[in-house]
């Protein structure tokens, strides 16, 4: 199995983090008690840059969650369509040549879901496989490329294409002043990133050239029991809550590092093995938690750090923009092993060994 192709899409609507947050901070007005506060969280998040689904003054016409999910649907389908293109075109395959599309989001819910949709507007094969899949928030990527890979497992000859498309500023809880909602509005932005993993046999796996994708060679998935309450959404008819425990960095420093571990020894490996790190940009805590658990040096992250930086938290995308931009500006040299590793909502993680 290899991943060939990988791809991204952003909105047009980009904004500094001092532009939105101000204009945050004129929308709440007089009911914010603490404006310092909000300054003070969103520069300690370390995002310069966002992106928004919407120009920003559309987000205070909205007056219903219905209203902001629709708007996710149709955000959700430009962006995942631009994506995925982009993605089948670094591959150098057509859009006739998936065989399989596996699309992650949680920052909206439809039925029939996102990719039906795109299939159809896409002029997608008939056959296609599809699987949409909800709630797994930031671990979303890893954990597609490793079910894309699975099916490949099973169908060597075939493609599979993961989706992982977000607009988290359609989230905005415009009356909600908590501190994690404050986190929130300066770390969350909005985009779309998709991956084509191709099957072992199939023609683009085969075809060894020199701007080729890594191999796949294995994947582990750990789940943390009791920990459902540390990261995800708390759901009502007011929409989406985010939930942040302040716990996360915790769980992370005790759990990741020994897991990575296991996950390498069955391959008989160590960290010491791995010369590329394509990390989950979750925000300066969780990746600062990830680093330290792993052992890494901040070189080690810096794709992952940089990607904050200009775009921000994208949930389930984020680390397949690490990997797009490993994959365009910083190319491990041939034979390389490499891990990707994602964590989220259940709470999990999910480890993708690569060569490269």
């Amino acid at each position: 199995m290899r991943i060939s192709g990988v791809g991204s899409a952003l909105p047009e609507n980009r904004y500094s983090q001092a532009v939105l947050t101000q204009a945050l901070k004129q929308y709440w007005g007089s009911r914010l008690t603490n404006p310092e506060k909000v300054d003070w969280l969103h520069e300690r998040v370390r995002v310069s840059t966002r992106h928004l689904a919407f120009p920003m003054q559309k987000y205070f016409e909205f007056d219903t969650w219905g209203e902001t999910n629709d708007a996710w649907f149709e955000a959700a389908q430009d962006l995942g369509e631009r994506a995925i293109d982009a993605a089948l075109n670094n591959a150098g395959l057509s859009r006739l040549d998936l065989h399989a599309l596996f699309v992650v989001s949680v920052t909206g819910v439809a039925s029939p879901s996102l990719d039906a949709r795109l299939i159809n507007r896409m002029d997608l094969r008939p056959d296609i496989k599809r699987t949409p899949i909800f709630g797994v928030g930031c671990v979303g990527g890893a954990l597609g490329i490793s079910r894309a890979a699975d099916h490949t497992l099973a169908y060597p000859v075939q493609n599979a294409a993961i989706l992982a498309v977000e607009t988290c500023s359609l989230t905005l809880k415009r009356d909600d002043f908590s501190t994690t909602n404050m986190i929130a509005t300066g770390l969350f932005g909005d985009g779309a990133a998709a991956v084509i993993v191709s099957g072992a046999d199939s023609p683009t796996s085969r075809a060894k050239t020199d701007d080729a994708g890594p191999k796949i060679l294995g994947t582990r998935s750990f789940f943390y029991p009791g920990t459902e309450e540390i990261m995800g959404w708390e759901i009502s008819e007011g929409g989406f809550k985010v939930v942040l425990s302040p716990l996360l960095s915790d769980l992370i420093r005790s759990k990741l590092g020994r897991d990575v571990d296991t996950f390498l020894e069955g391959h008989d490996l160590s960290r010491e093995d791995i010369g590329s790190w394509v990390i989950h940009t979750g925000g300066p805590r969780v990746l600062q938690a990830m680093q330290d658990s792993l052992g890494l040096t901040d070189r080690d992250a810096q794709l992952s750090w940089e990607n904050l930086d200009r775009v921000g938290n994208l949930s389930s995308a984020s680390v397949l923009m690490v990997l797009e931009d490993t994959m365009k500006g910083r190319r491990p040299e041939p034979g390389t092993l490499g891990l990707l590793v994602a964590m989220g909502p259940g709470f999990c993680s999910e480890m993708i060994l690569l060569r490269w």
